[in-house]
Protein backbone atom coordinates (compact mmCIF):
# COMPACT_ATOMS: atom_id res chain seq x y z
CA UNK A 1 0.00 0.00 0.00
CA UNK A 2 1.06 3.21 -0.80
CA UNK A 3 2.11 5.84 1.55
CA UNK A 4 -0.94 8.21 2.35
CA UNK A 5 -1.18 12.13 2.81
CA UNK A 6 -3.38 14.62 4.44
CA UNK A 7 -4.66 17.35 2.74
CA UNK A 8 -1.49 19.66 2.75
CA UNK A 9 0.94 16.63 2.05
CA UNK A 10 1.57 15.75 5.83
CA UNK A 11 1.87 12.29 6.22
CA UNK A 12 -0.99 10.43 7.87
CA UNK A 13 -0.99 7.43 10.03
CA UNK A 14 -2.09 4.62 8.52
CA UNK A 15 -3.57 2.98 11.46
CA UNK A 16 -6.10 5.42 11.68
CA UNK A 17 -6.37 5.25 7.96
CA UNK A 18 -7.25 1.67 8.12
CA UNK A 19 -9.44 1.99 11.10
CA UNK A 20 -11.24 4.28 9.35
CA UNK A 21 -12.41 2.49 6.51
CA UNK A 22 -12.59 -1.01 8.25
CA UNK A 23 -15.08 0.68 10.21
CA UNK A 24 -16.69 2.20 7.44
CA UNK A 25 -17.26 -0.83 5.43
CA UNK A 26 -18.40 -2.88 8.79
CA UNK A 27 -21.25 -0.05 9.34
CA UNK A 28 -22.28 -0.03 5.51
CA UNK A 29 -22.71 -3.92 5.43
CA UNK A 30 -24.32 -3.85 8.84
CA UNK A 31 -26.82 -0.79 8.10
CA UNK A 32 -26.92 0.61 4.53
CA UNK A 33 -25.17 3.48 3.18
CA UNK A 34 -27.92 5.92 3.63
CA UNK A 35 -27.97 5.32 7.68
CA UNK A 36 -24.05 5.88 7.77
CA UNK A 37 -22.57 8.70 9.65
CA UNK A 38 -19.56 9.94 10.32
CA UNK A 39 -20.07 9.86 14.22
CA UNK A 40 -20.65 6.39 13.98
CA UNK A 41 -17.26 5.55 12.19
CA UNK A 42 -15.34 7.70 14.83
CA UNK A 43 -16.88 6.33 18.13
CA UNK A 44 -16.66 2.66 16.70
CA UNK A 45 -12.85 3.43 15.20
CA UNK A 46 -11.94 5.14 18.28
CA UNK A 47 -10.63 8.15 15.91
CA UNK A 48 -12.23 12.02 16.30
CA UNK A 49 -13.97 13.45 13.93
CA UNK A 50 -11.27 15.96 13.15
CA UNK A 51 -9.06 13.02 11.98
CA UNK A 52 -11.67 11.70 9.05
CA UNK A 53 -12.36 15.48 8.15
CA UNK A 54 -8.35 15.73 7.52
CA UNK A 55 -8.92 13.09 5.26
CA UNK A 56 -12.18 13.06 3.23
CA UNK A 57 -14.45 16.13 2.62
CA UNK A 58 -17.96 13.94 3.11
CA UNK A 59 -19.24 10.82 4.21
CA UNK A 60 -19.57 10.08 0.49
CA UNK A 61 -15.98 10.70 -0.42
CA UNK A 62 -15.53 8.37 2.78
CA UNK A 63 -17.95 5.35 1.79
CA UNK A 64 -16.07 5.59 -1.53
CA UNK A 65 -12.70 4.96 -0.47
CA UNK A 66 -13.55 2.09 1.65
CA UNK A 67 -15.98 0.32 -0.43
CA UNK A 68 -14.48 0.73 -3.93
CA UNK A 69 -11.25 2.72 -4.42
CA UNK A 70 -9.30 1.49 -0.79
CA UNK A 71 -8.58 -2.02 -2.55
CA UNK A 72 -5.81 -2.42 -4.97
CA UNK A 73 -6.81 -1.11 -8.33
CA UNK A 74 -6.65 -4.16 -11.04
CA UNK A 75 -3.29 -4.90 -12.26
CA UNK A 76 -2.84 -4.69 -16.18
CA UNK A 77 -3.39 -8.05 -17.28
CA UNK A 78 -1.10 -7.75 -20.30
CA UNK A 79 -3.08 -9.71 -22.71
CA UNK A 80 -1.35 -8.61 -25.75
CA UNK A 81 -3.94 -7.03 -27.38
CA UNK A 82 -5.83 -3.89 -26.99
CA UNK A 83 -9.57 -5.29 -26.91
CA UNK A 84 -7.98 -7.75 -24.46
CA UNK A 85 -6.59 -5.01 -22.14
CA UNK A 86 -9.64 -3.36 -21.81
CA UNK A 87 -11.92 -6.57 -20.99
CA UNK A 88 -10.04 -7.42 -18.18
CA UNK A 89 -10.24 -4.32 -17.10
CA UNK A 90 -13.78 -3.26 -17.49
CA UNK A 91 -14.10 -7.13 -15.89
CA UNK A 92 -11.87 -6.34 -12.74
CA UNK A 93 -14.17 -3.46 -12.09
CA UNK A 94 -17.40 -4.43 -12.99
CA UNK A 95 -16.63 -6.33 -9.39
CA UNK A 96 -15.98 -3.73 -7.28
CA UNK A 97 -18.17 -1.02 -8.91
CA UNK A 98 -21.70 -3.55 -8.92
CA UNK A 99 -21.41 -4.62 -5.12
CA UNK A 100 -24.79 -3.34 -2.84
CA UNK A 101 -23.28 -0.60 -1.05
CA UNK A 102 -21.59 0.44 -4.29
CA UNK A 103 -25.13 0.93 -5.79
CA UNK A 104 -25.83 2.72 -2.55
CA UNK A 105 -22.80 4.99 -2.67
CA UNK A 106 -22.12 6.07 -6.07
CA UNK A 107 -25.37 8.07 -6.92
CA UNK A 108 -24.94 10.06 -3.75
CA UNK A 109 -21.28 10.83 -4.51
CA UNK A 110 -22.34 12.16 -7.85
CA UNK A 111 -24.72 13.83 -6.13
CA UNK A 112 -22.43 16.06 -3.55
CA UNK A 113 -19.94 16.45 -6.64
CA UNK A 114 -22.27 18.55 -8.53
CA UNK A 115 -22.94 21.04 -6.03
CA UNK A 116 -19.44 20.92 -3.65
CA UNK A 117 -16.83 22.25 -6.46
CA UNK A 118 -14.37 21.13 -3.87
CA UNK A 119 -15.12 18.00 -4.09
CA UNK A 120 -14.85 17.36 -7.69
CA UNK A 121 -11.09 18.32 -7.94
CA UNK A 122 -10.38 15.93 -4.69
CA UNK A 123 -12.14 13.34 -6.24
CA UNK A 124 -10.94 14.02 -10.25
CA UNK A 125 -6.85 14.18 -8.46
CA UNK A 126 -7.45 11.24 -6.74
CA UNK A 127 -9.65 8.36 -7.82
CA UNK A 128 -9.79 9.26 -11.51
CA UNK A 129 -6.53 10.61 -12.04
CA UNK A 130 -5.36 6.67 -11.07
CA UNK A 131 -7.84 5.32 -13.00
CA UNK A 132 -6.71 6.95 -15.69
CA UNK A 133 -3.34 6.27 -15.42
CA UNK A 134 -3.85 2.66 -16.02
CA UNK A 135 -5.67 3.65 -19.24
CA UNK A 136 -2.63 5.64 -20.13
CA UNK A 137 -0.62 2.58 -19.36
CA UNK A 138 -2.75 0.43 -22.01
CA UNK A 139 -2.83 3.35 -24.66
CA UNK A 140 1.35 3.50 -24.37
CA UNK A 141 1.10 -0.81 -24.70
CA UNK A 142 -1.03 -0.62 -27.95
CA UNK A 143 1.07 2.10 -29.58
CA UNK A 144 3.88 -0.14 -28.63
CA UNK A 145 2.77 -2.64 -30.64
CA UNK A 146 1.36 -1.05 -33.11
CA UNK A 147 -2.57 -1.50 -32.53
CA UNK A 148 -3.15 2.42 -32.12
CA UNK A 149 -1.50 5.01 -35.02
CA UNK A 150 -1.01 7.71 -32.06
CA UNK A 151 -1.34 7.84 -28.37
CA UNK A 152 -5.08 8.71 -26.85
CA UNK A 153 -6.23 11.34 -24.25
CA UNK A 154 -6.41 8.59 -21.37
CA UNK A 155 -9.56 10.27 -19.34
CA UNK A 156 -10.99 9.83 -23.26
CA UNK A 157 -10.64 6.26 -23.37
CA UNK A 158 -11.72 5.96 -19.30
CA UNK A 159 -14.78 7.79 -20.50
CA UNK A 160 -15.53 5.07 -23.29
CA UNK A 161 -15.38 2.28 -21.02
CA UNK A 162 -15.44 3.03 -17.27
CA UNK A 163 -17.87 6.03 -17.85
CA UNK A 164 -20.44 3.35 -19.64
CA UNK A 165 -19.92 1.20 -17.06
CA UNK A 166 -20.91 3.24 -14.15
CA UNK A 167 -23.80 5.16 -16.43
CA UNK A 168 -25.27 1.13 -16.92
CA UNK A 169 -25.22 0.78 -13.43
CA UNK A 170 -25.73 4.22 -11.05
CA UNK A 171 -28.20 6.16 -13.99
CA UNK A 172 -29.64 3.95 -16.22
CA UNK A 173 -29.81 0.24 -14.08
CA UNK A 174 -29.37 -1.63 -16.75
CA UNK A 175 -28.86 -5.55 -15.69
CA UNK A 176 -24.73 -5.86 -16.43
CA UNK A 177 -23.92 -9.06 -17.74
CA UNK A 178 -20.72 -10.91 -18.86
CA UNK A 179 -22.00 -10.20 -22.79
CA UNK A 180 -22.46 -6.56 -21.92
CA UNK A 181 -19.49 -6.15 -20.41
CA UNK A 182 -17.53 -7.50 -23.79
CA UNK A 183 -19.57 -5.48 -26.10
CA UNK A 184 -18.60 -2.19 -23.88
CA UNK A 185 -14.98 -3.27 -24.27
CA UNK A 186 -15.45 -4.07 -27.97
CA UNK A 187 -17.16 -0.50 -28.41
CA UNK A 188 -14.32 1.35 -26.38
CA UNK A 189 -11.39 -0.68 -28.49
CA UNK A 190 -13.28 0.66 -31.52
CA UNK A 191 -13.85 4.17 -30.36
CA UNK A 192 -10.27 4.64 -29.05
CA UNK A 193 -8.89 2.90 -32.31
CA UNK A 194 -10.86 5.94 -34.27
CA UNK A 195 -9.50 8.88 -32.08
CA UNK A 196 -6.12 8.00 -32.52
CA UNK A 197 -6.90 7.11 -36.13
CA UNK A 198 -8.31 10.56 -36.88
CA UNK A 199 -5.04 12.23 -34.44
CA UNK A 200 -2.77 11.01 -36.73
CA UNK A 201 -4.76 12.14 -39.79
CA UNK A 202 -4.97 15.59 -38.45
CA UNK A 203 -1.28 15.73 -37.89
CA UNK A 204 -0.32 14.17 -40.87
CA UNK A 205 -2.26 16.95 -42.66
CA UNK A 206 -0.83 19.48 -40.36
CA UNK A 207 2.63 18.59 -41.72
CA UNK A 208 1.55 19.56 -45.16
CA UNK A 209 3.03 22.10 -47.02
CA UNK A 210 1.10 25.38 -47.82
CA UNK A 211 -0.82 24.98 -50.74
CA UNK A 212 0.38 20.92 -51.52
CA UNK A 213 -3.06 18.82 -52.44
CA UNK A 214 -2.95 15.20 -54.01
CA UNK A 215 -5.44 15.74 -56.24
CA UNK A 216 -5.01 15.97 -59.55
CA UNK A 217 -4.40 19.23 -61.43
CA UNK A 218 -4.07 20.75 -57.92
CA UNK A 219 -0.61 22.73 -57.55
CA UNK A 220 2.67 21.48 -56.99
Amino acid sequence: MTARRQRGGRPRDSRVDDKILQTTRELIDETGYPALTVDQVAARAGVGKAAIYRRYASKAEMAFAATMFEQQLPPLAGTGSLHGDLLALVRAFHIRMATPAARQLAPALISEIAVKPGLEARFQDTFLAAEQAIFAEIIERAVARGELAGTVDPAMAHLLLLGSLASALYIISLPVDDAMITDLATAATAGITALADRHHSDLGEAAEPPGRTDKAGSPG
